[in-house]
């Protein structure tokens, strides 16, 4: 098995189609065809069912494909750190749920960088593809939060994709609120004083109760509506008064300044909860130099070290 056959193959598998990861590539289809050919008499298996929407991975080809898209990851990894510049695009991608403070922490890494030589990706996704995407490497790091409702359910799907969770933050809840909003000046805000206004949350895979990015989504809720994005959810606040519970760390330089977050008030009822805010990264993984410099600027704009974590979470449970 070559590198060069590695590289044919996440290619094709990228593609969904041997044309057009012939053309990717800058080779005839044959000698991609061959080459795949010859790569899977070597190693006994068929990697690829050819169909006629294109082609799709087997089984035993999916799982070939995680083994070597790692692999592949870290040579590249290599050859950035004693190749130099090189002639290549490299690739840095991140996962996440909604959350404008990652998407400046993207932004700000990436600066940084000549963007003509790096293929970058930022996906605001649904919870469940945030752990998937980083499991199988489409990502390196994805950002989400857990609590205590919904971390049996996610950590088990982080172990099933081989994953490690290391948190940054812990925060209780806050309504998040447009700021013309007729609850905008409240000091804290209560369950029941949201009645009369909808709820609004990201559409998700699975049951919302355990993969829901908003925080208290146990509770009863009289008026809800889903979204996808998060300019939506934005238009809808302002629209239809609509609210959301979150974290409170807003970036209103990416999101604009008209919007405010005030505490969540709890009750016996419904009582307040805590989001603890981290990243998942493939076990045993090496971060990239894009990787770190990516945390480093997390924990900027979070304005927390490891060293502060503790002090943070007492301030914060208390």
């Amino acid at each position: 098995m070559t590198l060069q056959q590695v590289l044919y193959a996440l290619t094709i598998e990228e593609c969904g189609s041997m044309n057009k990861a012939s053309e990717k590539l800058f080779i005839v289809q044959p000698t991609l065809t061959s080459a795949i050919q010859e790569l899977e008499n070597e190693i006994g298996i068929t990697i690829f069912l050819r169909t006629h929407k294109g082609v799709i991975p087997t089984p035993e080809g999916k799982e070939f494909l995680e083994d070597i898209r790692n692999f592949y990851r870290h040579y590249n990894l290599v050859l950035q750190k004693y190749e130099g510049e090189g002639n290549y695009k490299r690739k840095f991608g991140v996962s996440t749920q909604h959350y404008s403070f990652v998407v400046k922490a993207f932004a700000q890494m990436a600066k940084k960088y000549d963007m003509k030589k790096f293929d970058f990706a930022i996906r605001e996704t649904q919870t469940k593809t945030v752990i998937t995407d980083v499991g199988s490497l489409k990502s390196e790091i994805g950002v989400l939060y857990i609590s205590k409702r919904n971390e049996k359910t996610l950590k088990k799907l982080m172990a099933e994709h081989e994953l490690t969770f290391h948190p940054l933050i812990k925060c209780p809840a806050y309504v998040y609120l447009w700021g013309k909003h007729p609850l905008a000046k409240e000091k804290s805000i209560g369950i029941e004083q949201l009645e009369h206004y909808p709820r609004l949350s990201f559409e998700q895979e699975g049951e919302e109760i355990f993969y829901a990015e908003e925080i208290l989504s146990e509770n009863e809720y009289p008026q809800t509506i889903k979204v996808s994005d998060r300019s939506t959810m934005l238009n809808l606040m302002v629209g239809l008064n609509g609210y959301t519970l979150c974290s409170g760390i807003i970036a209103s330089d990416l999101n604009g300044d008209g919007y405010v977050t005030i505490p969540f008030r709890e009750d016996e009822e419904n009582p307040n909860s805590i989001m603890e805010i981290g990243y998942v990264i493939k076990k045993n993984s090496i971060l990239s130099k894009m990787g770190e410099e990516f945390i480093e600027e997390l924990i900027s704009i979070l304005d927390v070290s490891p060293h502060k974590l503790a002090s943070i979470e007492e301030k914060t449970l208390s």
